[in-house]
């Protein structure tokens, strides 16, 4: 059997939860298995995941369960596994899944790969593709233990609805005291988080200041994109660091990445190169980030952005 650990928010699913049971259900086919998922805490309509191919939801309600501590959850997740049957568990490759993937291939004594971004080729054993190099390179990873673990990039695959609500069952496990105590948690809100963003819109120290990022902004908001940055503008505080993109912050792959008045150094594009398409607004002809580009514009961005903004509002308006 397939499992696959579903992260929410506040008892709600996001489109990443979507993407890994659809991957799941494809795995499971590919394979002749089934695909459960499983949910931790309260959510509120966990059989949902069922649409998207999970025959069945493993449920554990548990108030230590409500805020994350990666040793309890690593002990519930390897603990489900066990009690399930399952060879292959699914993690997304967020935060979250980052800081379980070591814990529960120690536990589980199982082969691990993270960031996997395509379906595994399962004839004559089970192997999977992942970016190393900072893109550059593909690497393909045979696993060979009993129990299998991956994580699941963002954006790897696009959801599928292609069933009906799924049975919940109540998961049996003991769940272990926490050794951190959670005394707050600050979310951006009302935000696509940048994993799981389709487009994205970014800029970097050719903005000059913070006082300029409203031309930034309006772009975003007039394509229903999210915005990022590079990492000298949240170093200076110009952006939230939740929006810092590249090597040291988020990696990300969206359908349109557009870049304003960033330069192009190795460490941003290693997070940003798996983007399907990118965009490039610079002044400086000789900005690296113009090789990496699939369109690029040499001129002023003040000038510029505002002209593509409009033209998107005309675009919009006539659609």
């Amino acid at each position: 059997m397939i499992l696959i650990f579903i992260e929410h928010q506040k008892g709600q699913f996001k489109k990443a939860a979507f993407e890994a049971v659809t991957y799941g259900y494809k795995v499971a086919q590919a394979m002749g298995s089934s695909c459960a998922a499983l949910v931790l805490g309260n959510v509120s309509d966990a059989g949902a995941l069922g649409k998207y191919g999970a025959s069945k939801v493993y449920h554990v309600a548990d108030a230590a369960l409500e805020n994350f501590d990666s040793q309890v959850y690593a002990a519930v997740i390897s603990a489900a596994v066990e009690q399930t049957g399952a060879k292959v568990l699914v993690l997304p490759h967020s935060s979250t899944g980052k800081s379980l993937l070591g814990r529960l291939a120690a536990r589980l004594n199982a082969a691990s790969v993270a960031g996997v971004n395509t379906l595994p080729t399962v004839d004559g054993g089970f192997r999977v593709k992942r970016a190393v190099f900072s893109g550059k390179a593909i690497a393909e990873y045979e696993l060979k233990s009993d129990i299998k673990i991956i994580s699941l990039m963002g954006n790897a695959l696009q959801p599928q609805a292609t069933g009906q609500d799924a049975p919940v069952e109540a998961l049996s496990v003991s769940v272990p005291a926490g050794r951190i105590k959670v005394k707050s948690v600050e979310r951006a809100e009302g935000i696509v988080p940048l994993p799981e963003a389709e487009l994205v819109v970014s800029a970097g120290r050719g903005m000059k200041g913070p006082e300029n990022w409203g031309i930034v902004e309006a772009l975003a908001e007039v394509i229903g994109a999210t915005t990022a940055c590079s990492r000298p503008v949240a170093d200076a505080d110009w952006r939230p660091h939740h929006e810092h993109v590249g090597q040291t912050g988020i990696a990300i792959r969206p359908n349109l990445y557009i870049a304003i008045g960033i330069s192009g150094a190795i460490q941003h594009l290693a997070g940003v190169n798996s983007s399907k398409t990118i965009v490039v607004i610079n002044k400086d002809k000789e900005a690296p980030f113009f090789k990496a580009a699939d369109y690029g514009v040499e001129g002023d961005l003040f000038e510029v952005v505002p002209r593509l903004t409009e033209a998107f509002r005309k675009f919009k308006g006539n659609g």
